[in-house]
């Protein structure tokens, strides 16, 4: 790959984990929008619940999550009364006959919880919504919040899949992030999820940490594969210390240029290749019996700000300061900051103070860029046959790009818009193209390599 097509292509874009994205959210949706919204969710419906828990006992410093550090459990549980009550006025708002799929405890370190506070927010949920018998039950773990109470704990709440952040194992690359994990807790924790019937486990790396090479990254993923997990997750490190101040504690001369990354980047995904497991969309890779494989031969992959899925829920609930909404009339956000939060959801249950309802031209738009993310390319006739008024418009967008790109990003037939695979690397670019939010400057993105 060519020094000047990665700079042509490698400038920042939005992950698109939705769209619109969400620094195109507005205080014109809120509490009033949502409980409607709720109220909408029926019979056969699917929801899938994300829980955000914003604390850590250590800030790692390439984190760009909304988190706070913290030694004490007494914030956490006073938050944790305030959760339980948005619990509550949430299950009482949706409407009845929809049913809980999935469930995702994510943060911050939902791993922080104590073995009882666990138990009983998975019990609050039980009691204000209606499970599948089924429920896929996901938790992201930090190795070193855990003991064997904790263990017990997930495994009776019912996890199904466990999720680490690995990040790199070199020591050199740990201290520079302030993640300091051992390849050894790390699958100590590996055998104990296991042990207590979880049936699939994550592992996320991180390429273009500082002082990260093409060998450290290596063999890191050499020690991820002997772990055996179902899923990898191989994301590129997004230093925005205009967002996350205490990114500043990684000097920019410390990091990989642009090239370093891209190769860090290739390298260990032929090694994930040759190990074994299947490209999943841009930044993942799974066993080929693992249901995001299944879900990329089929098709059926999908994208929201967990990452990729094969989630097929019509609604996903946000619960926790922070969190994000997507149900189908559109997006809600609640309120990041703890204490406003704790204060909103006391006050009225809710605490959405932003969003964005979806127009029908955003919704063909977000099957677009979606289609893009997950597969690669996006069919002409299922857009004509599923949005007919607004398709000609985007397939003269395609088009248009197609014959000017003159690097053999894309092409296009009377059937299908693909990009090749020289293209792949800059889906996230190229799925800009059909983005008509970007053009108004809103919101700083990461680079798209």
């Amino acid at each position: 790959m060519s020094k000047s097509l990665l700079a042509k292509y490698s400038g920042p874009v939005p992950r698109y984990t939705s769209y619109p994205t969400a620094p195109h959210f507005h205080e014109g949706v809120g509490c009033g929008n949502y409980a409607q919204w709720l109220k909408a969710l029926g019979p056969g419906q699917s929801l899938s619940l994300y829980l955000h828990i914003p604390y850590c006992d250590r800030l790692c410093w390439f984190c760009a999550c909304h988190t706070k550090h913290t030694l004490r459990y007494e914030p956490i549980a006073t938050y944790l009364e305030a959760l339980h009550r948005e619990i509550a006025a949430v299950g009482e708002l949706v409407g009845s006959g929809a049913r809980v799929s999935a469930v995702h405890f994510g943060g911050g370190s939902p791993t922080m919880l104590r073995p009882e506070d666990m138990t009983a927010l998975m019990a609050a949920l039980r009691a204000a919504f209606d499970f599948r018998e089924d429920v896929e039950i996901s938790v992201e773990m930090d190795p070193n919040d855990l003991d064997d109470p904790r263990y017990d704990a997930l495994a009776a709440v019912g996890m199904t899949r466990a999720s680490l952040g690995v990040q790199d194992f070199h020591p050199d690359v740990q201290k520079a992030i302030n993640r300091i994990q051992t390849f050894e807790q790390t699958r100590s924790v590996v055998e104990a999820v296991r042990a207590r019937g979880a049936r699939s486990v994550n592992c996320d790396i991180l390429y273009g940490l500082p002082h990260q090479t093409e060998e450290t990254l290596a063999r890191t993923v050499e020690q991820i594969v002997s772990l055996d997990p179902d899923r990898v997750a191989l994301f590129g490190y997004a230093h925005v210390p205009w967002m996350k101040k205490h990114q500043t504690m990684i000097p920019d001369a410390s990091l990989p240029g642009m090239e370093a990354r891209f190769a860090q980047m290739n390298l260990a995904a032929d090694m994930l290749v040759a190990a074994g497991y299947v490209p999943v969309g841009i930044d993942h890779f799974a066993k080929p019996d693992d249901s995001l494989a299944v879900a990329t031969a089929s098709g059926r992959l999908r994208r929201n700000f967990q990452g990729y899925t094969d989630d097929a829920a019509d609604a996903v609930i946000g619960l926790g300061a922070s969190s994000i909404g997507q149900l189908p009339q559109g997006y809600v956000q609640n309120i990041t900051a703890t204490a406003d939060y704790q204060r909103m959801a006391h006050g009225q249950g809710l605490a959405v103070t932003r969003g964005i309802a979806m127009t029908e031209e955003d919704s063909a738009r977000a099957h677009v860029i979606e289609r893009i993310m997950c597969d690669f390319s996006f069919s002409l006739c299922e857009l004509r046959a599923t949005y007919p008024w607004i398709a000609e418009s985007l397939v003269e967008e395609a088009k248009a790009f197609a014959e000017a790109d003159q690097d053999g990003l894309c092409i296009i037939d009377d059937k299908r818009f693909s990009l090749t695979p020289a293209g792949r690397p800059f889906a996230r670019t190229v799925a800009a193209v059909f983005d008509s939010y970007l053009a108004n400057g809103k919101g700083r993105h990461s680079v798209a390599v």
